[in-house]
Protein backbone atom coordinates (compact mmCIF):
# COMPACT_ATOMS: atom_id res chain seq x y z
CA UNK A 1 0.00 0.00 0.00
CA UNK A 2 1.37 3.40 -0.96
CA UNK A 3 2.18 5.83 1.83
CA UNK A 4 0.01 8.94 2.30
CA UNK A 5 3.12 11.03 1.43
CA UNK A 6 4.23 10.12 -2.09
CA UNK A 7 7.32 7.92 -1.54
CA UNK A 8 9.76 9.84 -3.73
CA UNK A 9 12.22 10.48 -0.89
CA UNK A 10 14.52 8.08 0.92
CA UNK A 11 14.31 9.65 4.36
CA UNK A 12 16.48 9.16 7.42
CA UNK A 13 14.60 7.61 10.38
CA UNK A 14 14.44 10.71 12.57
CA UNK A 15 12.54 13.99 12.49
CA UNK A 16 13.31 17.47 13.76
CA UNK A 17 10.89 19.63 15.69
CA UNK A 18 12.92 22.76 16.35
CA UNK A 19 16.13 24.52 15.43
CA UNK A 20 18.38 27.23 16.77
CA UNK A 21 21.32 28.66 14.83
CA UNK A 22 23.41 25.76 13.55
CA UNK A 23 21.59 23.21 15.74
CA UNK A 24 18.58 21.01 15.11
CA UNK A 25 16.69 19.03 17.74
CA UNK A 26 14.76 15.83 17.03
CA UNK A 27 11.33 14.95 18.32
CA UNK A 28 13.11 12.77 20.89
CA UNK A 29 15.32 15.64 22.07
CA UNK A 30 18.58 14.70 20.38
CA UNK A 31 20.80 17.54 19.17
CA UNK A 32 22.49 17.62 15.75
CA UNK A 33 25.03 20.06 14.33
CA UNK A 34 23.66 21.08 10.95
CA UNK A 35 26.22 21.21 8.14
CA UNK A 36 23.58 20.48 5.52
CA UNK A 37 21.45 23.56 6.00
CA UNK A 38 18.44 22.01 4.29
CA UNK A 39 20.73 21.75 1.23
CA UNK A 40 22.19 25.27 1.49
CA UNK A 41 18.82 26.84 2.31
CA UNK A 42 19.16 27.83 5.99
CA UNK A 43 21.67 30.53 5.13
CA UNK A 44 21.33 32.30 8.48
CA UNK A 45 20.75 29.18 10.52
CA UNK A 46 17.50 28.08 12.09
CA UNK A 47 15.03 30.57 13.57
CA UNK A 48 17.25 33.60 13.11
CA UNK A 49 15.61 36.32 15.23
CA UNK A 50 15.52 38.89 12.42
CA UNK A 51 13.82 36.46 10.04
CA UNK A 52 11.34 35.27 12.65
CA UNK A 53 10.41 38.85 13.50
CA UNK A 54 10.00 39.83 9.83
CA UNK A 55 7.79 36.83 9.08
CA UNK A 56 5.64 37.26 12.20
CA UNK A 57 5.13 40.97 11.58
CA UNK A 58 4.13 40.42 7.96
CA UNK A 59 1.92 37.43 8.80
CA UNK A 60 -0.12 39.64 11.10
CA UNK A 61 -0.74 42.12 8.27
CA UNK A 62 -1.08 40.45 4.85
CA UNK A 63 -0.14 37.11 3.28
CA UNK A 64 -1.28 37.20 -0.34
CA UNK A 65 -2.83 39.45 -2.95
CA UNK A 66 -1.43 37.98 -6.22
CA UNK A 67 0.61 39.87 -8.77
CA UNK A 68 -2.47 41.67 -10.07
CA UNK A 69 -1.49 44.45 -7.68
CA UNK A 70 1.66 46.23 -6.63
CA UNK A 71 3.56 44.55 -3.80
CA UNK A 72 5.77 47.06 -1.96
CA UNK A 73 8.07 44.36 -0.59
CA UNK A 74 8.84 43.26 -4.15
CA UNK A 75 9.76 46.77 -5.18
CA UNK A 76 12.11 47.11 -2.20
CA UNK A 77 13.78 43.71 -2.57
CA UNK A 78 14.16 44.07 -6.35
CA UNK A 79 15.77 47.49 -5.93
CA UNK A 80 18.18 46.17 -3.33
CA UNK A 81 19.15 43.18 -5.51
CA UNK A 82 19.69 45.31 -8.60
CA UNK A 83 21.66 47.92 -6.63
CA UNK A 84 23.94 45.14 -5.32
CA UNK A 85 24.40 43.23 -8.59
CA UNK A 86 24.79 43.38 -12.36
CA UNK A 87 21.02 43.22 -12.85
CA UNK A 88 18.47 45.85 -13.82
CA UNK A 89 15.32 43.84 -13.14
CA UNK A 90 14.07 40.88 -11.09
CA UNK A 91 11.26 38.32 -11.39
CA UNK A 92 10.32 36.58 -8.13
CA UNK A 93 9.52 32.89 -7.91
CA UNK A 94 8.85 30.23 -5.28
CA UNK A 95 11.87 28.01 -5.98
CA UNK A 96 15.14 27.60 -7.81
CA UNK A 97 13.56 25.47 -10.52
CA UNK A 98 11.03 28.22 -11.24
CA UNK A 99 13.83 30.78 -11.35
CA UNK A 100 15.63 28.61 -13.91
CA UNK A 101 12.44 28.19 -15.94
CA UNK A 102 12.16 31.97 -16.08
CA UNK A 103 15.82 32.24 -17.12
CA UNK A 104 15.38 29.67 -19.90
CA UNK A 105 12.25 31.36 -21.22
CA UNK A 106 13.89 34.78 -21.02
CA UNK A 107 16.92 33.65 -23.01
CA UNK A 108 14.76 32.17 -25.75
CA UNK A 109 12.51 35.22 -25.76
CA UNK A 110 15.55 37.49 -26.04
CA UNK A 111 16.61 35.81 -29.28
CA UNK A 112 13.08 35.78 -30.68
CA UNK A 113 12.60 39.43 -29.76
CA UNK A 114 15.83 40.18 -31.63
CA UNK A 115 14.40 38.57 -34.77
CA UNK A 116 16.13 35.20 -34.38
CA UNK A 117 13.43 32.75 -33.22
CA UNK A 118 15.49 29.86 -34.58
CA UNK A 119 17.98 30.45 -31.76
CA UNK A 120 16.40 28.52 -28.89
CA UNK A 121 18.96 25.88 -27.89
CA UNK A 122 20.91 26.21 -24.65
CA UNK A 123 24.31 24.67 -23.92
CA UNK A 124 24.68 23.08 -20.47
CA UNK A 125 27.36 21.03 -18.74
CA UNK A 126 27.77 17.44 -17.61
CA UNK A 127 27.07 17.03 -13.89
CA UNK A 128 24.73 20.03 -13.78
CA UNK A 129 21.59 20.18 -11.70
CA UNK A 130 19.06 22.90 -12.47
CA UNK A 131 15.82 21.59 -10.96
CA UNK A 132 13.12 18.94 -11.29
CA UNK A 133 10.71 20.36 -13.88
CA UNK A 134 10.65 18.80 -17.34
CA UNK A 135 12.72 21.63 -18.79
CA UNK A 136 15.25 21.77 -15.96
CA UNK A 137 15.86 18.01 -15.87
CA UNK A 138 16.50 18.23 -19.60
CA UNK A 139 18.93 21.09 -18.94
CA UNK A 140 20.70 19.05 -16.27
CA UNK A 141 20.85 16.04 -18.57
CA UNK A 142 21.28 13.42 -15.82
CA UNK A 143 19.80 10.09 -16.85
CA UNK A 144 18.59 9.23 -13.33
CA UNK A 145 16.30 12.25 -13.35
CA UNK A 146 15.16 11.88 -16.97
CA UNK A 147 14.30 8.18 -16.97
CA UNK A 148 10.62 7.33 -17.31
CA UNK A 149 9.31 10.82 -18.04
CA UNK A 150 8.93 10.48 -21.77
CA UNK A 151 10.84 12.33 -24.48
CA UNK A 152 13.46 14.74 -23.17
CA UNK A 153 12.43 18.36 -23.64
CA UNK A 154 14.17 19.59 -26.76
CA UNK A 155 16.56 22.50 -26.81
CA UNK A 156 19.47 21.53 -24.57
CA UNK A 157 22.94 20.49 -25.74
CA UNK A 158 25.21 19.18 -23.01
CA UNK A 159 28.99 19.25 -23.15
CA UNK A 160 31.62 17.77 -20.78
CA UNK A 161 32.51 19.84 -17.72
CA UNK A 162 35.63 22.00 -18.27
CA UNK A 163 35.95 21.09 -21.97
CA UNK A 164 36.22 24.47 -23.69
CA UNK A 165 36.81 22.98 -27.13
CA UNK A 166 33.67 20.85 -26.88
CA UNK A 167 31.76 23.95 -25.83
CA UNK A 168 32.92 25.95 -28.84
CA UNK A 169 32.09 23.03 -31.14
CA UNK A 170 28.55 22.85 -29.75
CA UNK A 171 27.68 26.42 -30.75
CA UNK A 172 25.47 26.51 -33.84
CA UNK A 173 23.15 28.96 -35.56
CA UNK A 174 20.38 27.65 -33.26
CA UNK A 175 22.24 28.31 -30.00
CA UNK A 176 20.60 30.92 -27.79
CA UNK A 177 22.49 30.72 -24.52
CA UNK A 178 25.01 29.09 -22.21
CA UNK A 179 23.81 27.97 -18.76
CA UNK A 180 26.28 27.10 -16.00
CA UNK A 181 26.64 26.86 -12.22
CA UNK A 182 29.79 28.72 -11.08
CA UNK A 183 30.11 25.89 -8.56
CA UNK A 184 28.28 22.64 -9.21
CA UNK A 185 26.47 21.48 -6.09
CA UNK A 186 24.68 18.26 -6.94
CA UNK A 187 27.47 17.52 -9.43
CA UNK A 188 30.02 17.14 -6.64
CA UNK A 189 31.15 20.63 -5.53
CA UNK A 190 33.06 21.24 -8.75
CA UNK A 191 34.26 24.84 -9.09
CA UNK A 192 34.50 26.57 -12.45
CA UNK A 193 37.83 28.46 -12.47
CA UNK A 194 37.53 32.27 -12.77
CA UNK A 195 39.36 32.28 -16.11
CA UNK A 196 36.79 29.84 -17.50
CA UNK A 197 33.89 32.04 -16.44
CA UNK A 198 35.62 34.96 -18.13
CA UNK A 199 36.11 32.78 -21.20
CA UNK A 200 32.38 31.99 -21.27
CA UNK A 201 31.58 35.69 -21.13
CA UNK A 202 33.89 36.36 -24.10
CA UNK A 203 32.44 33.43 -26.03
CA UNK A 204 28.87 34.56 -25.40
CA UNK A 205 29.70 38.08 -26.56
CA UNK A 206 31.46 36.79 -29.67
CA UNK A 207 28.48 34.67 -30.76
CA UNK A 208 25.60 36.83 -29.54
CA UNK A 209 24.60 34.36 -26.84
CA UNK A 210 22.93 34.94 -23.50
CA UNK A 211 25.10 33.92 -20.53
CA UNK A 212 23.06 32.47 -17.66
CA UNK A 213 24.47 31.68 -14.23
CA UNK A 214 22.69 29.29 -11.88
CA UNK A 215 23.56 30.55 -8.40
CA UNK A 216 20.69 28.81 -6.65
CA UNK A 217 23.11 27.01 -4.32
CA UNK A 218 26.31 29.09 -4.44
CA UNK A 219 24.76 32.56 -4.27
CA UNK A 220 23.65 34.95 -1.51
CA UNK A 221 26.89 35.12 0.43
CA UNK A 222 27.87 31.46 0.54
CA UNK A 223 31.23 32.07 -1.16
CA UNK A 224 32.06 35.26 0.73
CA UNK A 225 30.61 37.70 -1.79
CA UNK A 226 26.93 38.29 -2.43
CA UNK A 227 27.23 36.20 -5.60
CA UNK A 228 29.90 33.64 -6.45
CA UNK A 229 30.66 34.98 -9.93
CA UNK A 230 31.91 38.25 -8.41
CA UNK A 231 35.20 36.54 -7.57
CA UNK A 232 35.84 36.13 -11.31
CA UNK A 233 35.14 39.77 -12.14
CA UNK A 234 32.59 38.73 -14.74
CA UNK A 235 28.84 39.22 -15.00
CA UNK A 236 26.07 37.17 -16.62
CA UNK A 237 23.09 38.44 -18.58
CA UNK A 238 20.64 36.41 -16.50
CA UNK A 239 21.02 34.72 -13.12
CA UNK A 240 18.79 32.39 -11.10
CA UNK A 241 18.92 32.44 -7.30
CA UNK A 242 16.89 30.77 -4.53
CA UNK A 243 17.70 28.74 -1.40
CA UNK A 244 19.73 31.20 0.71
CA UNK A 245 17.77 34.30 -0.29
CA UNK A 246 14.76 32.97 1.65
CA UNK A 247 16.75 31.68 4.61
CA UNK A 248 14.34 28.73 4.81
CA UNK A 249 11.23 30.38 3.41
CA UNK A 250 10.48 29.15 -0.15
CA UNK A 251 11.46 31.80 -2.64
CA UNK A 252 13.66 32.38 -5.67
CA UNK A 253 14.38 35.06 -8.21
CA UNK A 254 15.53 35.53 -11.78
CA UNK A 255 17.80 38.57 -12.19
CA UNK A 256 18.58 40.07 -15.58
CA UNK A 257 19.97 43.05 -17.43
CA UNK A 258 17.55 45.33 -19.21
CA UNK A 259 19.01 44.13 -22.52
CA UNK A 260 18.42 40.43 -21.77
CA UNK A 261 14.90 41.04 -20.46
CA UNK A 262 13.79 43.15 -23.44
CA UNK A 263 11.26 40.61 -24.68
CA UNK A 264 9.61 39.94 -21.31
CA UNK A 265 6.63 42.24 -21.60
CA UNK A 266 3.28 42.11 -19.80
CA UNK A 267 1.69 38.66 -20.07
CA UNK A 268 4.80 36.77 -21.22
CA UNK A 269 5.43 35.20 -17.79
CA UNK A 270 3.78 35.06 -14.40
CA UNK A 271 3.32 33.42 -11.01
CA UNK A 272 0.43 33.23 -8.59
CA UNK A 273 2.48 33.01 -5.42
CA UNK A 274 5.89 34.30 -6.56
CA UNK A 275 6.91 37.44 -4.68
CA UNK A 276 4.12 37.21 -2.10
CA UNK A 277 4.33 39.57 0.90
CA UNK A 278 5.53 36.85 3.30
CA UNK A 279 8.43 35.83 1.06
CA UNK A 280 9.40 39.44 0.40
CA UNK A 281 9.49 40.27 4.10
CA UNK A 282 11.85 37.38 4.75
CA UNK A 283 14.00 38.08 1.67
CA UNK A 284 14.50 41.67 2.75
CA UNK A 285 15.40 40.51 6.26
CA UNK A 286 17.99 38.11 4.81
CA UNK A 287 19.59 40.97 2.87
CA UNK A 288 19.57 43.14 6.00
CA UNK A 289 21.89 40.59 7.60
CA UNK A 290 23.99 39.50 4.61
CA UNK A 291 24.68 43.05 3.40
CA UNK A 292 25.48 44.38 6.88
CA UNK A 293 29.04 45.65 7.35
CA UNK A 294 31.44 42.83 8.11
CA UNK A 295 29.08 39.90 7.48
CA UNK A 296 30.66 38.69 4.24
CA UNK A 297 34.11 39.25 5.76
CA UNK A 298 33.03 36.88 8.52
CA UNK A 299 32.01 34.28 5.93
CA UNK A 300 35.38 34.55 4.20
CA UNK A 301 37.30 34.32 7.46
CA UNK A 302 35.41 31.30 8.80
CA UNK A 303 35.53 29.61 5.38
CA UNK A 304 39.30 29.97 5.26
CA UNK A 305 39.54 28.42 8.71
CA UNK A 306 37.21 25.58 7.70
CA UNK A 307 39.21 24.82 4.56
CA UNK A 308 42.40 24.51 6.61
CA UNK A 309 40.76 22.24 9.17
CA UNK A 310 39.23 19.98 6.53
CA UNK A 311 42.54 19.78 4.67
CA UNK A 312 44.19 18.59 7.90
CA UNK A 313 41.40 16.06 8.34
CA UNK A 314 42.08 14.73 4.85
CA UNK A 315 45.80 14.42 5.61
CA UNK A 316 45.02 12.50 8.80
CA UNK A 317 42.59 10.10 7.08
CA UNK A 318 43.79 9.58 3.47
CA UNK A 319 42.03 6.21 3.27
CA UNK A 320 38.68 7.90 3.86
CA UNK A 321 38.97 11.41 2.38
CA UNK A 322 40.47 11.68 -1.08
CA UNK A 323 40.00 15.40 -1.76
CA UNK A 324 38.60 18.62 -0.28
CA UNK A 325 36.69 20.71 -2.82
CA UNK A 326 34.78 23.94 -3.10
CA UNK A 327 35.02 27.54 -1.96
CA UNK A 328 33.65 29.66 0.83
CA UNK A 329 31.15 27.73 2.90
CA UNK A 330 30.25 25.46 0.01
CA UNK A 331 32.71 22.65 0.61
CA UNK A 332 32.86 18.99 -0.33
CA UNK A 333 34.77 15.91 0.75
CA UNK A 334 35.38 13.39 -2.01
CA UNK A 335 35.46 10.12 -0.11
CA UNK A 336 36.98 6.73 -0.86
CA UNK A 337 34.20 4.79 0.88
CA UNK A 338 30.71 5.31 -0.50
CA UNK A 339 29.63 8.84 0.31
CA UNK A 340 26.37 7.43 1.67
CA UNK A 341 28.38 5.44 4.20
CA UNK A 342 30.21 8.62 5.21
CA UNK A 343 26.94 10.54 5.58
CA UNK A 344 25.59 7.74 7.80
CA UNK A 345 28.79 7.71 9.87
CA UNK A 346 28.39 11.46 10.38
CA UNK A 347 24.74 10.93 11.38
CA UNK A 348 25.98 8.56 14.08
CA UNK A 349 28.07 11.46 15.42
CA UNK A 350 25.07 13.80 15.28
CA UNK A 351 26.41 15.79 12.34
CA UNK A 352 24.24 16.49 9.28
CA UNK A 353 25.88 16.50 5.83
CA UNK A 354 24.54 16.06 2.29
CA UNK A 355 25.61 13.63 -0.41
CA UNK A 356 26.39 14.75 -3.97
CA UNK A 357 27.60 13.37 -7.28
CA UNK A 358 31.12 12.07 -7.89
CA UNK A 359 31.05 10.38 -4.45
CA UNK A 360 31.23 13.71 -2.64
CA UNK A 361 29.82 14.72 0.74
CA UNK A 362 28.67 18.33 0.89
CA UNK A 363 29.33 20.60 3.87
CA UNK A 364 26.91 23.54 3.72
CA UNK A 365 26.76 25.16 7.16
CA UNK A 366 24.83 28.34 7.83
CA UNK A 367 26.75 31.52 7.11
CA UNK A 368 26.56 32.50 10.78
CA UNK A 369 28.76 29.53 11.70
CA UNK A 370 31.61 30.13 14.15
CA UNK A 371 35.12 28.74 14.33
CA UNK A 372 34.06 26.86 17.45
CA UNK A 373 31.30 25.19 15.40
CA UNK A 374 33.89 24.28 12.75
CA UNK A 375 36.08 22.71 15.44
CA UNK A 376 33.13 20.69 16.73
CA UNK A 377 32.26 19.53 13.21
CA UNK A 378 35.86 18.46 12.60
CA UNK A 379 35.79 16.42 15.80
CA UNK A 380 32.61 14.70 14.67
CA UNK A 381 34.06 14.11 11.20
CA UNK A 382 37.20 12.70 12.80
CA UNK A 383 35.11 10.16 14.67
CA UNK A 384 33.14 9.39 11.51
CA UNK A 385 36.42 8.67 9.71
CA UNK A 386 37.51 6.39 12.54
CA UNK A 387 34.20 4.53 12.32
CA UNK A 388 34.76 3.89 8.63
CA UNK A 389 38.40 2.88 9.12
CA UNK A 390 37.40 0.42 11.82
CA UNK A 391 34.65 -0.96 9.63
CA UNK A 392 37.12 -1.44 6.75
CA UNK A 393 39.50 -3.40 8.99
CA UNK A 394 36.73 -5.75 10.08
Amino acid sequence: MIAPVLPTYKRTPFAFERGEGARLFTTTGQEYLDFGGGIAVASLGHCHPALVEALQNQAAKLWHTSNLYEIPGQERLARRLTDASFADTVFFTNSGAEALECAIKMARKFQSHAGKPERYRIITFEGAFHGRTLATIAAGGQAKYLEGFGPKVDGFDQVPFADHEALKAAITDETAAILIEPIQGEGGIRTVPPQCLRGLRALADEHGLVLIFDEVQCGVGRIGKLFAHEWAGVVPDIMAIAKGIGGGFPMGACLATEHAAAGMTAGTHGSTFGGNPLAMAVGNAVLDVVLADGFLDHVTDVARYAAQKFASLKDAHPNVIEQVRGAGLMLGLKTKPLNSDFVNAAYAEHLLTVGAGDNVVRLLPPLIITKADIDEAVQKLERACLRLETKEKT
